[in-house]
């Protein structure tokens, strides 16, 4: 086995749902398949199944994040289950320590949670989720060095119960620098948002790789990196079905949200310019198409940045389709 076959087999792989409402469909719909999926992960050998917190969004039906963790890590039996992530800013770290030391208690050994500092949301929805507006960058450090110390061995005058003692792993998330900083700062595993955000990708890991200091959480940098695949038995099809997360994704961008559309035939050559080069920097971290078109680009991927586990979404209207990606993509792991 040559060097580079060594890294491409030793690569972990899991999934990030975003619970996706369709149109037509309703929350308690999305929620059913946020746990057939991740049963079906757990089949397929998915190393861990995250879900994100996100408020104020039709199309998301993951806002109350450590509630679907437990619906899905209590429906599973051997898969991680975790955050990816919850939004530190929306939260006094306590509540969160509450919470996953509690589903670390209730399902030992499979839960992480990884920390963002964004809100996940707009301004008018930040302040209905009790939070002051005129948020700290530097805040955001603190919170999470005082989150790991209520998982710590130490107790305070202050504890977290459950909590205290169970280390429950904690991840750093990010789309900039900062992350990467604070991830190597404080020797924790870091997640890059690629997947929607790839501009600062290769920044961000050399600075993560380069500035990581060894703690009693990692020795080592370990970098997972969010990547979209949309895999299907042919490259038409893949194309066609990734239509669903992109008409979304614009939507977004522009200011009108909604749920997950169905797929729609010619809609890249619909696009205005700037929508275009909105679509083009997501495709920079993307798998689109057969087996065989998906095996290439993952081979691709992973020599360029050195990841060790790639996050994968599929955002695909047809929940049976969206498993078909994710059993192709468990196909393709084998030809790397």
């Amino acid at each position: 086995m040559t060097a580079s076959s060594a890294v491409l087999s030793s690569v972990k792989y899991s999934v990030l749902d975003l619970s996706p409402v369709t149109e037509g469909s309703t929350a308690r719909e999305a929620l059913a398949n946020t746990l057939d999926l991740a049963r079906h992960a757990e089949k397929l050998g998915f190393n861990r199944y995250w879900l994100a917190e996100h408020h104020n969004m039709q199309g998301i039906a993951s806002a109350a994040t450590a509630v679907v963790i437990g619906h899905v890590a209590g429906g599973t039996s051997t898969i991680r289950v975790g955050a990816g992530g919850i939004m530190l800013p929306n939260h006094a770290p306590l509540v969160i320590a509450e919470q996953f030391g509690t589903l670390e208690s209730l399902y030992p050994g499979r839960i992480d949670l990884g920390l963002g500092r964004a809100p996940g949301t707009d301004q008018v929805t930040m302040h209905a989720l009790r939070r002051t507006l005129e948020g700290d960058v530097n805040q955001f450090p603190q919170d999470v060095m005082e989150l790991l110390r209520y998982f710590g061995d130490a107790p305070g005058r202050v504890q977290a119960v459950p909590g205290l003692g169970l280390n429950v792993p904690v991840w750093i998330l990010g789309s900039s620098l900062f992350g990467a900083s604070l991830a190597a700062a404080l020797g924790l595993p870091y997640a890059f948002a690629s997947h929607f955000a790839p501009a600062a990708l290769m920044q961000a890991i050399e600075v993560y790789r380069t500035r990581f200091k060894p703690s009693a959480y990692l020795d080592k940098p370990y970098l997972m990196l969010g990547f979209n695949v949309c895999a299907a038995d042919s490259d038409e099809e893949g194309v066609l079905l990734r239509s669903s997360a992109l008409q979304s994704f614009v939507r977004l961008r522009t200011g009108n949200p909604g749920k997950l559309p169905p797929p729609r035939p010619g809609f890249e050559t619909e696009l205005t310019a700037a929508d275009r080069y909105t679509v083009e920097q997501i495709g920079a971290c993307s798998a689109v198409g057969s087996p065989e078109t998906v095996t290439a680009r993952l081979r691709e991927f992973i020599e360029q940045t050195g990841a060790d586990e790639l996050m994968v979404v599929s955002q695909i209207y047809s929940h049976e389709a969206r498993k078909r990606s994710y059993e192709i993509l468990a196909e393709c792991t084998f030809r790397l």
